[in-house]
């Protein structure tokens, strides 16, 4: 018997808190795997601690690898605008700073016309009250974060952080986009 192999595709997000977005991503049907990290700035393997200091110029990202047969790129960019807000530069609520900007790091040029396409989509239909501030750009060298950001929310769903920022994201997810939930 042959196995045929999965052909998978990789987004990168950054949309906030990394742990946010890794709860919800994990949920979703056709999603294989989500790795919290950083990407885009200017010293090679930064900490967390480096990164939420402000000055490496990195943003918390997800790296979401995900099979395109089962959920595409574009239903991908859907959950990620419906979860945070892509109209506050460097800011997620009280998260502030550039590690926290909206972008989309992009892995071909079928996703950055796809991301852009869908930017240019929702201020068309009036989405969002202000301007989309999320960056476009293509994907420069992502670092893993650290083992303990891995699976966070499942792990300290009582810690006030994640009851009070991720929980809400998570439930928004589950409920506006209740096809997309992976079965448990």
């Amino acid at each position: 018997m042959t196995t045929q192999a999965v052909a998978t595709e990789v987004a990168i997000l950054g949309g906030g808190c990394f742990w946010c977005l890794e709860a919800v991503f994990v949920d979703a049907e056709g999603v294989l795997s989500v790795k919290s990290g950083y990407i885009g700035g200017h010293i090679d393997s930064p900490t967390y601690q480096q990164v939420c200091d402000g000055d490496t110029g990195h943003a918390e990202v997800v790296r979401i690898e995900f099979d395109p047969a089962r959920i595409g790129f574009a239903d991908l960019l859907d959950v990620f605008f419906a979860i945070h807000d892509p109209t506050t530069p460097n800011r997620q609520g009280n998260d502030v700073g550039t590690q926290y900007r909206s972008a989309i790091f992009t892995t071909s040029t079928e996703q950055d016309a796809a991301a852009r396409a869908k930017i240019a989509e929702l201020t068309r239909e009036g989405v969002f009250r202000d301007p989309i501030v999320t960056e476009v750009l293509p994907a420069p060298t992502f670092w893993a974060a650290e083992a303990y950001h891995d699976d966070y929310f499942a792990r300290n769903p009582f810690q006030p952080y994640c009851q009070y920022v991720v929980a809400p994201k998570v439930a928004k997810f589950r409920s506006k986009f209740a096809k997309r939930v992976r079965a448990s």
